[in-house]
């Protein structure tokens, strides 16, 4: 069988799965949304430690964790390079209390929007300006008083954008981390190679998903822009690189 065609058809298998996963999940949650939000957290880590298996088992796609050793115990934001879908569930294998910053438009989709309310998803409507950074904040800013600690995830570009292409981050993640007054963790990776975004290939190699040095708080707008960039940018590139190393790019 030919290689490509047989990723198809894994492919075809997999979203299959995946989806099926998902939609049991879901339903076998929906108790939960009238129960504290660990419960819920529970069913969120159940699909996907579920989906990471299928995807290795299915498709041959490893995870390599690096660097999780960096991520603070207390609260701080994750600000997450946006390749693909995986990362937007990937994570929580990963971070004890993630709470993501999502666009507005998938809290409005039935019953998968309920399980984003209850798990205080926050959500930004995109072409809103500043007003929609300004409720961003205050809602952030009330999840990350709580004393449990929280992991804010934030995608810095706003949307997925393929590998290798230009960078183009927005002020949200500036604008966050000056008024949240604490540290930031980039996070690098190269997922869009093996699970590319607007495509129902699956291709078999290994997603790195790679924690950076946290960035401390206190930094001035530019600084922390330039820093946050450089250090996303340059291990994203890296892993790109080495994807391609191995034949995957």
């Amino acid at each position: 069988m030919p290689r490509s065609f047989a990723i198809y058809v894994r492919s075809v298998i997999f979203n299959a799965l995946f989806y099926a996963n998902l939609i049991v999940h879901m339903i076998l949650a929906l108790p939960s949304l009238a129960l504290p939000y660990p419960v819920m957290r529970a069913f969120i880590r159940s699909c996907t430690q579920v989906t990471l298996w299928l995807l290795r088992v299915v498709c041959g796609t490893e995870v390599a964790w690096r660097g999780t050793d960096k991520i603070p115990k207390t609260s701080c934001i994750v600000a997450c390079k946006h390749q693909s879908l995986w990362e937007t569930f990937a994570l929580y294998a990963v971070l004890d209390h993630p709470i993501y910053v999502i666009k507005r438009e998938l809290m409005w989709i039935p019953v998968f929007g309920w399980y984003m309310w209850k798990s205080g998803a926050i959500p930004i409507d995109r072409g809103a300006g500043m007003a929609a950074l300004a409720r961003m904040t205050t809602r952030a800013l009330k999840v990350l008083a709580e004393p449990r600690p929280h992991q804010l995830v934030i995608f810095p570009e706003g949307t997925r954008r393929a590998p290798g292409a230009p960078a183009d981050y927005k002020p949200g993640i500036v604008h966050l981390y000056k008024r949240a007054g604490l540290p930031c963790v980039p996070a690098a990776l190269n997922s869009g190679v093996f699970w590319p975004r607007r495509s129902l290939r699956r291709l078999p190699g290994t997603i790195v998903v790679e924690f950076l040095e946290p960035i401390p708080a206190g930094l001035d707008k530019d600084a922390f822009l330039t820093r946050l960039r450089g250090a996303i940018e340059g291990a994203s590139e890296r892993l790109l690189r080495g994807a391609a190393g191995g034949g995957r790019l």
